[in-house]
């Protein structure tokens, strides 16, 4: 049996349906709320059980079957919030709670970091664990330093001594697209804000550049499609000959903003019609400007399929998802 939190959410429900794939039971431990459409996300599953957070200490404590894995991908991620305490307890001390349970229990512990964590990047984006290099990076939001917080307890916990699960692995996920991320909001990729944006209006809207060193529409991140987040989630949870350690899960190629909406617009067969906007006063001082994950310790590490290049992920969103009457996987 396998807990996923935050097993409904975008990442989490994809990684429930490989995980179902393979055969194995799988509890999902989230929230759902009122008017929620999350539980579409994991509607087609076949599911051992659902439980709430507040539920997930005594289903651990008295689990009704074995627990042979954690994935922890539950937690706040909006990467704007700004209750800063409601952060720490969810990314951190959550964090801590299950970490040492799965330390206790012998159990493998996958969890979710974020390439936020590297701030504008002038550490560069290495995955590395050591004290001395996590110390220097800067995030630049609460959301940010929780992830930060969480890897920096970790490497601490590791240097130390203290006991750890007999696997882990914290991901280090970049700019995720993919189908079951539709009720994020703002939060969405820019992928599918683009795509509806087209699909109304014909245009797709990109911020302008405040920064001389990139062109507007020329800000430059790592997009990684979900597909390769799965696969990466599942060799870091099942294989058990992979090190334990913080790995970036990207594409290894930064790509524009003006990129992504130029293979939307092929991929829609739409006109391109490009406008720029100005960056909300709030992601001024947040920014970032350029992302791109450094592969060769993941690679290093065993997990060796290609990455999806954004315009066969892109091609594939649009039309196995976006452009079909069930957008969820």
């Amino acid at each position: 049996m396998y807990i996923i939190t935050g097993g409904a959410g975008f990442i989490g429900s994809n990684i429930a349906a490989a995980l179902e794939a393979a055969n194995v039971d799988v509890v999902i431990c989230d929230r759902f709320g009122s008017g929620s459409a999350k539980w579409r996300n994991i509607a087609k599953r076949q599911l051992y059980d659902i439980i709430t957070p507040n539920a997930l200490a005594e289903f651990l404590a008295h689990p009704s079957r074995p627990v042979e894995g954690v994935v922890h991908m539950g937690g706040v991620s909006t990467t704007t919030e700004t209750d800063v305490d409601a952060v720490i307890k969810s990314n951190l001390r959550l964090s801590i709670d299950l970490w040492r349970h799965c330390a206790e229990k012998d159990i493998p512990f996958v969890y979710a970091s974020s390439a936020a964590t590297y701030g504008d990047g002038r550490c560069g984006f290495e995955d590395r664990s050591d004290a001395d290099y996590l110390s220097r990076l800067r995030p630049m939001s609460p959301y940010a330093w929780s992830k930060h917080l969480f890897d920096r307890w970790v490497s601490r916990a590791v240097e130390t001594g203290a006991a750890a699960p007999q696997r882990w692995a914290g991901l280090k996920f970049f700019n995720v697209y993919g189908p079951n991320e539709y009720h994020k909001g703002g939060q969405r990729s820019v992928a599918v804000q683009l795509h509806a944006q087209i699909r109304q209006s014909g245009r797709a809207r990109l911020f302008r550049s405040e920064s001389p060193d990139y062109a507007d529409g020329g800000q430059l991140r790592d997009f990684v499609w979900i597909g390769d987040c799965v696969d990466a989630t599942m060799w870091a949870l099942l294989d058990p000959s992979r090190p334990s350690g913080l790995y970036n899960i990207g594409s290894g190629a930064a790509r524009s903003f003006l990129d992504v909406a130029t293979i939307l617009f092929e991929a829609m067969g739409v006109e391109p019609h490009v406008e720029y906007i100005d960056l909300p006063p709030n992601l001024q001082d947040k920014y970032q400007y350029y992302t791109c994950a450094t592969m060769d310790k993941l690679r290093g590490a065993g997990f060796d399929k290609p990455s999806t290049v954004l315009e066969e992920g892109l091609g594939k969103y649009v039309r196995d998802y976006l452009e079909t009457d069930d957008p969820f996987r």
